[in-house]
Formats: structure tokens, sequence, C-alpha cells
């Protein structure tokens, strides 16, 4: 009998068989497997790269690693017992892929209209999370390329908006809170107050972040001209998020669809503009994020200015779960319905027979495996370390790559 390792190898052959033949390579080139536990692949990724010494000459993203089987759990399960799953999806993006989720269902179910407090408060915890995920983005691609401090900085200002999440939610990370129609609950006393001291506390630290990082020679040496993605390609590739407007194109859902509050409230939306490099370089990505969440702190503001004197302000007879169906059974019909989270696009798929409550076929279109497919395009006749700053660029979350 074979030994284990003889057989785990040839079972890993036979599931996921390599995209090049080493044998077929001409002398001097090799294939080099990076990941699926690699730390620079943000999560359970496989890269399978062919190599010319240091330089990179193909490379092949292989997936699947944290399936979460999200589409069959959807069909298996009724609109408001789903939510959960969508939160394990982009677990770093939590509150706005829930977000995303409610705004579908209510548009499968013809609601037209929410009581404001509910509106303001969704984008108040969206933004929020937003910048939440950017820091961890932005920490840890610095991380990647030799950058301790800032990581350790963001990480602890981004525990500070942890610990409110849980406040709010009674979770870390996976919150359960935007619920179809309304709210899990209202904001707690005084979280107005506490998100109004973050805002004040975090936008000096936004330009020490600048000052450390964004605008650090070495910073800009490592991401400047690196991975380019002309917007051309990025359309054709179906990016969106951070990873398209870095290349310069201004779509932004918020913006382009108008969706929930955002029509009413002023912000602006950063692109790639080649500062340091090349437009749509890795540098231009990570300026994207760093401004969006500056922007971010504009939205939150305009939020709080409604939820605290303005046509969201609290009053005794409010109830956040009084718009809430008791029974969701949409009509025959197919829909898709899409918002912006903070790697890009997060789009859903419904088709409904209007008999069951529980829909007969929902898709869900994730930003990062599209983002992440593009890679080999950027990557080729780059150095292999570059090849970690063009992954980090990215900002993926494996667990809605494979959904």
């Amino acid at each position: 009998m074979a030994a284990p390792t003889t057989l785990f190898r040839e079972y890993l052959l036979q599931s996921e068989p390599p995209a090049f033949d080493v044998t077929a390579l001409p002398p001097g080139q090799t294939v080099l497997n990076m990941g699926p536990q690699h730390p620079s692949t943000h999560g359970v990724l496989r890269l399978e790269l062919v190599t010319d010494g240091e330089v990179v000459l193909d490379v092949v993203p292989h997936i699947g690693y944290l399936h979460r089987c999200f589409e069959k759990h959807a069909e298996a399960l009724t609109y408001q017992q789903t939510i959960p799953y969508v939160d394990r999806m982009d677990y770093l993006g939590s509150m706005n892929s829930e977000h995303v989720w409610a705004m579908a269902v209510e548009k499968l179910l013809g609601i037209q209209e929410l009581p404001p407090r509910v509106e303001y408060i969704r984008v108040l915890v969206a933004e929020l999370n937003r910048i939440a995920s950017h820091f961890l983005a932005i920490g840890t691609y610095g991380l990647d390329i030799g950058a301790f401090t800032p990581f350790l900085w963001l990480l602890r200002d981004r525990e500070y908006l942890i610990r409110m999440f849980e406040w709010l939610s009674g979770a870390r990370l996976l919150y359960n809170y935007i619920w179809v129609g309304g709210l899990y609950y209202d904001l707690p006393l005084d979280f107005e107050a506490r998100v109004r001291e973050f805002v004040a506390y975090v936008g000096p630290k936004l330009d020490e972040l600048d000052q450390i990082l964004i605008d650090n020679p070495i910073f800009v040496d490592r991401t400047a001209h690196i991975g380019v993605l002309p917007a051309a390609v990025a359309v054709a590739w179906g990016c969106s998020g951070p990873m398209l407007r870095g290349s310069g194109l201004p779509l932004d859902l918020r913006r382009a669809d108008g969706y929930s509050v955002y029509p009413d409230l002023d912000f602006d939306i950063p692109v790639g503009t080649g500062q340091m490099g090349t437009v749509g370089d890795c540098w231009d990505r990570n300026w994207v994020r760093a401004q969006e969440c500056r922007e971010s702190l504009r939205i939150i503001q305009q939020c709080l200015d409604q939820l605290e004197t303005g046509v969201a302000r609290r009053t005794p007879d409010f109830n956040p779960q009084a718009a809430c169906p008791k029974k969701i059974r949409p009509k025959a019909q197919e829909l898709y319905f899409r918002g912006e989270t903070p790697r890009g696009e997060l789009g859903y798929f419904f088709r409904t027979t209007g008999t069951t409550e529980i829909p007969f076929r929902c898709h869900a279109r994730a930003p990062s495996f599209n983002n992440l497919s593009v890679l080999p395009e950027i990557s080729r006749g780059i150095l292999l370390a570059d090849l970690v700053a063009i992954i980090g660029s990215v900002d993926i979350v494996l667990g809605e790559v494979d959904r």
C-alpha cells in the first residue's frame, strides 16, 4: 500500500491538477507554488507560478479552499435566515454585505420607503465598517512589504470600531444587525457621541498614516509603477471598487445607483491619477482606500447630524423592526441588485416562484472574484517580491471569492 503522503499527493493532483507541465518548460524555468498556507496570500489562496529566476512569467490562481456554500444555503433558508451567511462571505465588511442583501430583498417585495432613522443608521454602520475594512487592508498591505508600525497603529484604531460594533450588535465580526425592512435594534444610548469622538480622534491619525506609510519613499518605491492595471483591462475583467477607481474610473455605486440615502449626502469619489507612478498601479489602489476613509468620515458626520437633530432623530415611538415583514414571499420574478462594499460591486441575483418563502435561485456576484481574476494580466514579467505587493493591493477576501 502506498504511503499516506503519496496518496494525499495523488488526491491533490486529481482534485486540483497543475496548470503547467513542468517537463515541457524550457531550461531555467520552474513551477513554484505560493500558498495556500502563505502569509502574503491573505487567506487560503494557492498561486501556481512559472518563474525564470526571480522573474514571474505566468501565474494562475487556484481557489476553492474556503468554500462557504452560500448559494446553497440561500436556496434552503428564508431570506431573513440567510443574513448570518451573508456575513460570512466578506467577513471584513459584514455590515455592507447585509445592507445590500436587505435592500435587494426589499426591492423583491416592492418596499419603496423605510423610516429615515433606519436608513441613516444603515449608512452609518456601513461606512464605519468600510473604514474598519480599509484599515485592515492598508495595515496588512504595509506589513506585506515590510512596514510593521502602520499595521499596529491601524489595528489599534480598528479595535475602537470593533468594540463599537460589539456594543451595537453583540458581535465583533459577524453582526446580523441589518434586517430586511429594518434593524435588529436601535442605536444604544450615547452611541452617536462615541462615534463623534472616534471621528475627531481618527482624522489626525489619517494624516500620520500619510506621513509614515502612504508618502514614505520606501513604500512608494515598492508600489509605484508596480501591478499597473489599465482602465480598459479593469473594465474587461469586471473589476470594481478601489481596484477600478485606482485605474482612474470614478464608478462608485453609492453615487451611480443612488441607493438608500446616499443621494442626500455630500462626498467625493477618489480616483487614481498616477501621482507617484503610473495610473492604476499598486500605490494608486492603496491611496484610493486611504482617501475613501476620509470620505467615509464625511458621510458619518452627516449621518450623525441627521440622527441627532435632523429627520432621523430618536423618538420614543421608534421601532427598528416596525417595517420588517413577518413572512417574506415575493411574487414570481427575476431581479438583480447591487451595492458598493469595501471591495467593490456586490450583487445578488434572485429567481423566485411566488409560492415559497425560499428563493428558487440565488446567485452572489462577489467583487473579490473578479478583482482576483485579473491578477495574471498585471503580474507577468514582474519580480517575485513585487507579486506580493500586487496581491496585497487587490485586497481580496477568500470567503467571497469561493462563496
